[in-house]
């Protein structure tokens, strides 16, 4: 595992991100204990967190989950979206099985554009907008995150291959472009509410993410 102010070296096709181990420390949580690490992206001011149960050094087929933070989903329990109970849902199947990481990527709020401008994407949701149109409206980007830096720490995990579990497949690419395979999807089976078909409906057609029936 790494130690603190080791950092990850690029690898892949693709210029990787480099992070920084900042601290670590174990978190006992409702799900089991995990060893928490917090990184530092080295280019800007941005910082995750990895959440580690078990063995993952040089281990493959890791069970792995690259989450984007969202306060009113993460938080506050939000129907909005469909972040709350995915976070929840990807630890418990991280303790069911004993051995995972957890990815939860800060500077993801809204798709990357911020609290304040979700609101306010929010507020032209209620006049019909769908949430890319709302985004563009704003003059932001329908999606400003990446997952280079989240490649890196995987790195510096020194995971080999992961089974990922998600539904972007944004998140798929990059890993495979940065030479970290991904071996199975694993499907976080969300059940569409009334509040959020259309946010659901809406990534996977503008998208392009993947969804089961039960989803």
């Amino acid at each position: 595992m790494p130690t603190p102010s080791s950092s990850s070296q690029p690898s892949g096709d693709r210029a990787e991100q480099c992070v920084t181990l900042a601290a670590t420390a174990t978190l006992p949580t409702r799900y089991g204990t995990f060893t928490s690490y917090a990184f530092r992206v080295a280019d800007g001011d941005s910082e995750h967190l990895a959440l580690v149960m078990g063995d993952v050094s040089n281990q493959s087929s890791v069970l792995t989950r690259l989450h984007s933070e969202c306060l009113t989903g993460d938080v506050l329990g939000s129907y909005r979206c469909d972040c709350g109970e995915q976070l929840d849902l990807a630890l418990r199947y991280i303790a069911a099985e004993g051995r995972g990481v957890l990815l939860y990527l800060r500077g993801h709020e809204g798709r990357g554009i911020g609290l304040s401008n979700k609101i306010r994407a929010y507020a032209l949701q209620e006049q019909g907008l769908d949430t890319v149109e709302a985004n563009l409206e704003l003059g932001l980007p329908d999606d400003a995150r990446e997952y280079d830096s989240a490649a890196a720490i995987l790195r510096e995990l020194k995971v080999t291959s992961v089974r990922l579990m998600s539904n972007n497949p944004k998140k798929f690419d990059t890993l495979s472009q940065h030479g970290i395979p991904v071996c199975e999807r694993v499907a976080l089976a969300i059940p569409v509410r009334d509040e959020n078909e259309r946010y659901i409906r809406t990534k996977q057609v503008k998208f392009g993410h993947y969804f089961e029936e039960n989803e």
